[in-house]
């Protein structure tokens, strides 16, 4: 008797069901085990980059969220591996994660946003690149009080969130990252939603100094943390947090202003 045919004659359909649901369960928890190394790995590199009271086990438990997601709604059909969709769905689950704790005090924002006004206004005024010296006199602190405050607004994202969201109302996060992973089978609003957002993005980032691009561009793109960038350019971890809070703060300024001019 086959093996198949046996199995069929002495299981009811219910046994059968609890033998379906377990050996599911077993593969979900073999893949969790498999992928627990990288979700480690992507929960520690983006914690290096958030403010030291942001507990590493939240940003796991997100991505072990994130990875059971991408088990139930990964489609083998499409050119993209596993592991890739995986990465974008497990960074994604901790960055939703971070923006529920609402991580960032009013009163960085507050601070943040006169920063990014001073920074604009200073830039149009004198029609080119502003020191540091300059920002701190404008807004009448020292030098020194300046870059306590570059240091305290580090972690800040690069992306208003709310500003882009009402620019693109129907752009989310899920959606950025599933066009990321399939470039050919997506909504056409979406994919347009997706590549004006990358040309704002782009106008905004070669406003930037040489030295402002390089640092954004490394710990960004290249993933570096600010000590490896630091030497790597062979400047101080506390510089590169400097030059790296500038830039974010004047990509905020300039999307925010690219956003409200309609592009």
């Amino acid at each position: 008797m086959k093996a198949k045919a046996f199995y069929q004659q002495v299981s009811s359909p219910t046994e059968r069901l609890l033998t379906v649901r377990k050996s599911k369960t077993q593969d979900r928890d073999e893949m969790i085990l498999q992928y627990t190394p990288l979700i480690k790995y992507i929960a520690h590199r983006l914690a290096m980059r958030l403010p030291s009271h942001i507990s590493i086990d939240d940003l796991i438990s997100a991505g072990v969220i994130g990875l059971m997601d991408a088990l139930t709604k990964f489609d083998p059909g499409k050119k993209v591996e596993f592991k890739t969709y995986a990465e974008f769905r497990i960074r994604g689950a901790m960055l939703d994660e971070l923006r529920s704790m609402d991580w960032v005090p009013r009163s960085v924002r507050q601070k943040a946003t006169q920063l990014e006004r001073t920074i604009n206004q200073l830039e149009k005024k004198k029609g080119r690149l502003v020191e540091d010296d300059e920002i701190a006199s404008e807004i009448g602190i020292s030098l020194d009080a300046y870059y306590e405050t570059m240091k305290n607004l580090h972690g800040l994202s690069p992306l208003d969130m709310e500003e882009v969201q009402k620019r693109f109302p129907r752009l989310s996060l899920e959606e950025i990252l599933d066009s990321l992973v399939d470039s050919e089978e997506n909504d056409p609003f979406h994919q347009y939603s997706l590549k004006e957002l990358k040309k704002v993005l782009a106008r905004a980032i070669d406003e930037l100094s040489s030295k402002e691009k390089m640092v954004i561009s490394l710990y960004y793109y290249e993933e570096l943390t600010l000590k490896e960038i630091g030497v790597a350019l062979d400047l101080t971890e506390s510089r590169i947090c400097q030059i790296h809070t500038k830039g974010v703060l004047k990509l905020r300024a300039r999307l925010k202003r690219y956003l409200e001019d309609g592009l």
